[in-house]
């Protein structure tokens, strides 16, 4: 009986233990920083020059985006994770003029990575211009 419970107990603590890991693992979201020099707006939202930090949670290529001002989520959209054929040179907001008001950004690019987050709901979005 003694044996029993020992192996149970062993089988326990390791089932725990990787019901914790995986809920660790499936609970951390991308971060990264977001300078904004010039107002954009973003789903009908206009951010203003400043320092935002930017989340987003998925599998696959399709994430949700989440852009946050101190504690407060100001905007949300979905977004598309996609390669780059080079680690990105800088931080950078990709965006596309408007004609009447900020420009609209369409995607972020983050120092060193070979990837970027296309925020357009095109195929090219990440094709624009960039400003940091």
């Amino acid at each position: 009986m003694l044996m029993k419970f020992a192996t149970v107990s062993k089988s326990l603590v390791m089932a725990l233990a990787l019901l914790f890991a995986a809920g660790a693992f499936a609970s951390t979201a991308n971060k990264a920083n977001l300078e904004l020099n010039d107002s954009v707006t973003l789903n009908g939202t206009t951010l203003k020059p400043g320092d935002y930090k930017v989340q987003w949670e998925g599998t696959g290529p399709n994430v949700e985006l989440s852009i946050i001002e101190g504690k407060h989520t100001i905007a949300k959209t979905s977004a598309r994770v996609v390669d780059l054929p080079a680690p990105a040179t800088n931080d950078a907001a990709v965006t596309v003029k408007n004609e009447s008001g900020p420009n609209s950004l369409t995607g972020l690019r983050f120092h060193g990575k070979k990837f970027a987050l296309d925020l357009s709901q095109e195929s090219d979005g990440m094709q624009g211009g960039s400003s940091k």
